[in-house]
């Protein structure tokens, strides 16, 4: 092959090659320009956004991270009634960051309902003084009350299981003592404590008020757990529980039911 000939084929597999790279720059070229275009969408905020930003008191850097949260699982199991304030507080980066979110959410909260509170009030006084003779709710309309019907009996007994440092035990005791007199008694069984430290158990007692002379007469009894719990709910007993006995039946009571 002639040198022209030689030059010729090098010239066209010169122009072959640089067309190819051409194309793959290009390709690159587009795909890069998608994956800007992409992020710029997600980081100019609209007239819209900048608006809400400011009603929110938040600034641009921070509601493009609420609406980049929400583009992934808060948007997805968040209801869409979430503000961006809970968002970015339960994303919070550092405690610091969490605590800032949480008071600003505390004075929105409290500020609302002073609003809800007055508008209320207004309410109340506008509705009176234009029908002062209307009543908004026909009382004669509304089902009668149905007779409720009586959980204990003279003869019955109560086992409470309590805990020690326990609101709801403590909650729990206070509306069995005010029916005290309804039954028996309460047999009060402590858990969580060594067995056979009766101190403890006096202790608990005393913290909580409970009547000396109903201990002596034994209204109440104080007692260890033991084990009972487990024995008599089959291991289904939780605390606070309370049981009826009644004769030499016993049965677990709902809190509904006090």
């Amino acid at each position: 092959m002639n040198r022209r000939w030689r030059s010729v084929v090098f010239l066209g597999v010169l122009v072959v090659s640089n067309t190819v790279m051409a194309a793959e720059l290009s390709h690159t070229q587009i795909k890069d320009t998608g994956q800007d275009s992409s992020q710029e969408a997600t980081n100019v905020l609209s007239v819209t956004d900048l608006a809400h930003a400011r009603l929110w008191g938040l600034s641009e850097t921070e509601w493009r991270r609420y609406k980049q949260l929400m583009q992934g699982i808060r948007g997805s199991i968040s209801p869409a009634t979430i503000s961006p304030i809970e968002v970015l507080g339960i994303h919070a980066r550092d405690d610091a960051e969490r605590q800032r979110y949480a008071e600003v959410w505390a004075h929105a909260m409290y500020e609302d309902a002073g609003r809800i509170l007055a508008f209320q009030r207004t309410y109340d006084t506008a509705a009176k003084r234009l029908y002062p003779n209307v009543s908004l709710i026909n009382i004669s309309r509304l089902p009668g009350k149905t007779e409720a019907k009586n959980t204990f009996q003279s003869g019955d007994r109560l086992l409470f299981f309590v805990r020690p440092d326990c609101p709801a035990c403590d909650l729990l005791l206070n509306k069995l003592l005010k029916r005290i007199d309804e039954v028996s008694g309460i047999d009060i069984y402590v858990t969580d404590v060594d067995t056979g430290d009766d101190r403890a158990v006096r202790d608990w007692a005393s913290n909580h008020q409970i009547d000396p002379d109903w201990v002596r007469s034994r209204r109440i009894t104080l007692n260890h757990d033991g084990g009972a719990l487990d024995k008599l709910t089959q291991g289904q007993g939780e605390v606070p529980s309370v049981l009826r006995r009644r004769g030499e039946d016993v049965s677990r009571l709902l809190v509904s039911e006090l």
